[in-house]
């Protein structure tokens, strides 16, 4: 009998370790990371290439151009 509770506390104690084992937890989050990076970089395509952005960094250089100093 104190054979088989040694077993399973040794089990137990196993299957513990494997579950709170925080190893590969890293590229879980780089893989997400890298996922969401991706998303924003997409993102921020669309607009930039938006015909709102393009005309009014179309307008700033129109009216840095046009302005005389003085």
């Amino acid at each position: 009998m104190h054979r088989i509770n040694s077993l399973t506390a040794a089990l137990l104690t196993r299957i513990h370790t494997k579950m709170t084992n925080d190893r590969g937890m890293s590229t879980i989050e780089y893989a997400f990371g890298s996922l969401a990076a991706a998303a924003l970089a997409g993102v921020l395509y669309m607009v930039v290439n938006g015909n709102g952005v393009t005309s009014a960094i179309e307008g700033v250089i129109t009216d840095a151009l046009s302005n005389t100093p003085g």
